[in-house]
């Protein structure tokens, strides 16, 4: 059953429909129902959990988690250079603030986050207290369990240890709460997906939880709390005086990774998810690449664990709120946007097709760029050159071919005239990138995305975050064959050569770190992950650029790199987000997060 509230109008007509006319003046008001109802309704109940969950992240709104790191540039400027400039503050959060104007990340808010966790509460105090049981409710039941634990891993990630609260409030309550530490935290998400996992059945439906779901989450979840951040507050946030807050203070790390290699074993050990398209002999690079395109093309296959389908009916339909992400994303020559444009830094590094290095210091590699790599750049990257699909009527005439032109042509005169897909260019001159790439990933060629969306869910959860996940605890407990047996899955569904037997110990680690960025790119890991490893020093720096140019008459093109099309900025402070001024104003016993 996908994600819908179409429930609430039928069930509203049904009253509507039963009500005489002479009865209108004693009716409940039609916009809501009394909890009498609700409570004692398997249908109500049901209704009720799946406004839960559009509380969930949605990854395809207009500005991605990609462009708040070194993956990606959003060219609007709304608010998400302060993020990558790390000027956050309690009292500024930019677009991760609650109630800014573009709602991409309201989700994600201190606000929003414990206002689901609230209706998670309402749920299991409700459905107790009315005796309402089926098995739809028992699987209600793990569901909520499932998305108090997401919705808690979300203020974990970006506040540390946060106040754990597991029952709804009565405004004459004393709500003056302190935050729980951090391992405190990570225990309470722990044990209620396990709670899930116990209830859910293991396959099912995956725009809702399902026992793999709950073991995937589980898994990510303490894989992220045994990383570097966390065990290392004296090298950041030295003098602050709650450490308890930001991660351990104690224990055995190396049980900490154990018990994420077993959480992410236990979802493999399910036997129900494998990789798309793994086993396939591909006679190119050209099969490799549409295979990698494929995963996010579907509505299912063996891979997903979780999805996310966006609820059309009830979200607000207006154009920066309502997902489109090829609108938003696609070249401005098609009429798109533009948005969240790949950094110079992420496409340098993609590999070549044999796995070695791309560098500009190469020059063969640096007189052709696009030349030559991996399938997954050509799966994710619009570059100069590539083919994207036949242009808008207005524009088809310019380029019947349907080519990036992200390039300059030099004329007789000495001048040059802007490509179709600069932002110099005769066609939506407002939009457009300015690293000179736009992101190709999840975008479906098929569909118009001038005035169509495409209909594929957003990816919660997939197989190949379970290997990886898998094999960097295996790393850490140096158990190197078995990591580098899991990456080289995921590098040969790719059409990429192994990595060697002889790769072990800090290069195998550095070699993992690489795969998972390229392999997830874009999907909602590497603003944690460059965190939680503690390398945001080393790579938020100002994002690149390309400047292309060619010649009058014809030929091959020069390559010149932009050093910064974007400033960016890294302070320690930013490990963490600040909690909001007002927060800390209306709970004295709240503790402000080091450096703010």
């Amino acid at each position: 059953m996908k994600i819908t509230h179409l429930l609430y109008g039928l069930c509203l007509l049904f009253c509507l429909g039963v009500t005489s006319c002479n009865d209108f003046l004693d009716i409940d008001p039609v916009d809501r129902y009394s909890d009498a109802t609700v409570w004692t309704d398997e249908a109500l109940t049901t209704a009720f959990v799946n406004n839960i969950y559009k509380g969930q992240k949605w990854g395809f709104h207009t500005v991605m988690l990609s462009s708040l790191c070194d993956e990606a540039m959003e060219v609007w400027a709304w608010e998400s250079q302060p993020v990558v400039m790390s000027e956050l503050s309690p009292s500024y959060q930019g677009i991760l603030a609650p109630g800014f104007w573009i709602t991409t990340f309201s989700n994600i808010t201190w606000n929003s986050l414990y206002s689901n966790i609230r209706a998670c509460n309402l749920f299991f105090e409700n459905v107790d207290a009315n005796g309402l049981d089926s098995d739809v409710i028992n699987q209600l039941r793990g569901e909520v369990h499932y998305l108090r634990g997401y919705f808690y891993y979300w203020l974990l990630m970006q506040w540390g240890g946060v106040p754990l609260i597991d029952r709804t409030f009565a405004p004459s309550d004393d709500m003056l709460i302190a935050r729980n530490t951090f391992e405190e935290t990570v225990n309470f998400i722990v044990k209620d997906l396990d709670a899930a996992a116990e209830i859910l059945p293991v396959e099912g439906d995956k725009a809702r939880a399902t026992k793999g779901a709950a073991l995937a989450l589980k898994a990510r979840v303490l894989l992220y709390a045994a990383s570097d951040l966390y065990v290392s507050q004296s090298r950041w946030a030295s003098g602050y005086d709650h450490p308890e807050l930001i991660g351990y203070v104690g224990g055995d790390r190396q049980v900490r990774w154990q018990q994420a290699k077993d959480a992410a074993k236990a979802v493999m050990d399910l036997g129900v998810y494998g990789l798309y398209g793994e086993g396939q002999t591909f006679a190119s690079v050209e099969e490799a690449t549409q295979n990698y395109v494929n995963i996010f093309l579907r509505h299912d296959s063996e891979e997903d664990i979780m999805t996310m389908y966006y609820d059309y009916i009830n979200h607000d339909q207006s154009d920066f709120q309502c997902p489109n992400v090829g609108m938003y994303n696609q070249p401005n020559g098609f009429h798109g946007w533009g948005g969240n444009t790949p950094t110079g830094q992420m496409v340098d590094s993609y590999e070549m097709a044999d796995g070695t290095p791309f560098s500009w210091d190469n020059p063969e590699q640096a007189a052709h760029p696009y030349v030559g790599r991996e399938p997954r750049f050509y799966a994710c990257v619009f570059y100069d050159g590539c083919h994207w699909r036949q242009r808008p009527d207005d524009v088809i005439a310019s380029d019947p071919d349907g080519i990036v032109q992200t390039g300059f042509y030099e004329q007789a005169d000495g001048s040059y005239s802007p490509g179709i897909d600069t932002r110099q260019g005769p066609i939506e001159d407002w939009n457009g990138t300015y690293t000179g790439y736009y992101m190709r990933k999840f975008l479906d060629p098929t569909v118009n995305h001038q005035y169509d969306r495409q209909p594929w869910p957003w990816r919660q959860l997939r197989y190949a975050e379970v290997l990886l996940n898998y094999a960097e605890a295996c790393i850490e407990l140096g158990q190197y064959d078995e990591a580098r047996d899991n990456i080289n899955r995921i590098r040969r569904r790719a059409g990429m050569p192994d990595i060697p037997a002889s790769v072990t110990g800090d290069e195998l680690r550095e070699r993992y770190r690489h795969e998972r960025k390229i392999e997830l790119a874009y999907e909602q890991h590497r603003y944690f992950d460059i965190r939680r490893w503690m390398i945001a020093p080393e790579v938020i720096q100002p994002a690149q650029g390309i400047d292309i140019r060619y010649p009058y008459g014809g030929g091959d093109p020069t390559y010149t790199i932009i050093e910064s099309v974007q400033d960016r900025k890294w302070n320690d402070k930013a490990y963490f987000m600040p909690i909001y001024l007002d927060e800390m104003q209306k709970n004295n016993m709240l503790i402000q997060n080091p450096l703010y």
